[in-house]
């Protein structure tokens, strides 16, 4: 269950509650009680939690037995291309140049790529020199992180939010201000992929 693998994992990295907490902008209560199971964490931060213990949202989730969906049975990976860089904020190309592989618990390889993160609009949950783990897909749901490319070839790693024909970019750094797009300012606008996994590179 859910509770007992966040318990494990935060003893097992040597965090307290307190400390998780922090990293995640949340309470020291809101952490016991998801240890508790009187609560669990929102949607939207299974992404940083996993990211702070270098495991994927599925396992998070007690999927690592077995195939399911996309990930390969824990403990087995494939080499996943790193693609280049992404613009944790704006005004930078999305992808710049082939940069090695990177093993990932993928079943499907040729789906999937890394991109290193530059910029801090993601703070403090995904940090400047991160690999973000991206499926290839051209939509995204609201809410979900993906890699989001604008006109001109601009890439930015970003919440994505669509609605009433306008598209919202949120970042998680509170001091960067979310982008509104509409009308002439979505010509050109893709979705690369959806954001999946964060590795922090050491």
């Amino acid at each position: 269950m859910l509770k007992d693998i966040l318990k494990r994992l935060r003893k097992e990295n040597g965090l307290t509650q307190s400390q998780l907490a922090n990293r995640l902008g949340v309470s020291q209560q809101a952490v016991a009680k998801w240890e508790a199971g009187l609560s669990a964490p929102e949607p939207h931060l299974l992404l940083p939690v996993a990211g702070i213990f270098h495991v994927s949202a599925d396992y998070l989730l007690g999927r690592e037995g077995g195939f399911f969906g996309n990930l390969l049975p824990c403990g087995v990976f494939s080499p996943v291309p790193v693609a280049g860089t992404v613009r944790a904020g704006y005004g930078r190309d999305a992808f710049e140049d082939i940069q090695g592989t990177h093993p990932a618990d993928v079943r499907d390889p040729k789906n999937y790529f890394y991109l290193t993160v530059q910029g801090d609009s993601m703070e403090p949950y995904i940090r400047d020199g991160d690999l973000a783990l991206v499926r290839r897909q051209n939509t995204l749901l609201n809410g979900e992180l993906g890699v989001i490319v604008l006109r001109g070839g601009e890439g930015t790693l970003k919440r994505f939010f669509s609605e009433d024909g306008k598209v919202l970019l949120k970042s998680f750094n509170p001091s960067t201000p979310p982008v509104e797009l509409s009308g002439a300012d979505l010509d050109g606008l893709f979705i690369a992929g959806k954001v999946v996994e964060t590795k922090t590179r050491w």
